[in-house]
């Protein structure tokens, strides 16, 4: 019973994400944790999750024609080998779970005032800034691996605040950024021998590939996106509690 309510969970995770332009991975890792999935088979599950819900996101984007790689390949170029190295980093099971309680603290943080971020400052000076695009991508590459999320939720955010670009753009770039990473950090946790249960991972990704495709056809059109990103920034904030009241 509980497998099929991690399922249906999973389907309503990928929808609502998806349809805001992110893949999921903090709220896969969250439901994981609570209900206590082995650590080496929860990181790989979040991360093949967010690959399928991201990618359809991508390829839309992409023939939408919102994917600027000209100005934003350094974001890509640094995060790539930067969530490899964090995928593969040794990680003790606690230090892992405290890491990720921090980060959706942060997260949550991020998805509720993601939108006051908008139009708020021009930070825009940094923006033609090379070395700022490559230690940012860097950065939350790094992260990204170690925790098993694709980064786009702490990225999108900034990028907002900094004025980067148009909301959408943002969006596709936060999209090929979460897969990009998310790929790159996988390949980093099976160089460490976790491990991939595919009879429990395959009714997983069926669900959250259902719940992609329909939550980026509705998009935010049908939903109004700052309610959603607040709901899931509470529930996300609560759920980071439990993670850190269990392992802190």
């Amino acid at each position: 019973m509980d497998f099929y309510i991690l399922i249906v969970s999973f389907f309503i995770i990928a929808l609502i994400y998806s349809s805001v332009g992110f893949g999921g991975g903090t709220s896969y890792l969250a439901l994981l944790a609570v209900m206590s999935v082995s650590f080496e088979l929860l990181r790989p599950t979040a991360l093949l999750c967010n690959i399928v819900v991201v990618t359809s996101g991508t390829i839309i984007f992409y023939k939408e024609g919102l994917l600027d790689l000209k100005k934003n390949w350094p974001f890509l170029l640094s995060s790539v080998p930067m969530a490899f190295l964090g995928g593969y980093w040794p990680m003790k099971q606690n230090t892992f779970f405290v890491m990720l309680g921090f980060s959706l603290i942060v997260a949550a943080i991020f998805l509720w005032f993601q939108n006051s971020f908008q139009n708020k400052a021009n930070l825009s000076v940094l923006n033609d800034k090379s070395i700022f695009k490559i230690g940012l991508g860097g950065g939350i590459g790094f992260l990204s691996g170690m925790v098993s999320i694709g980064g786009g939720i702490f990225l999108s955010p900034v990028l907002h605040l900094l004025n980067w670009d148009q909301a959408k753009k943002i969006s596709a770039l936060a999209s090929v950024f979460i897969l990009v990473n998310s790929i790159s950090g996988l390949a980093g946790q099976l160089m460490q021998k976790s491990i991939i249960d595919w009879n429990f991972v395959a009714p997983l990704l069926l669900s959250v590939f259902i719940g992609g495709q329909i939550g980026s056809r509705l998009g935010a059109k049908w939903f109004n996106e700052i309610y959603i990103k607040r709901i899931t920034a509470l529930l996300i904030f609560a759920i980071a509690f439990k993670v850190l009241q269990d392992h802190w």
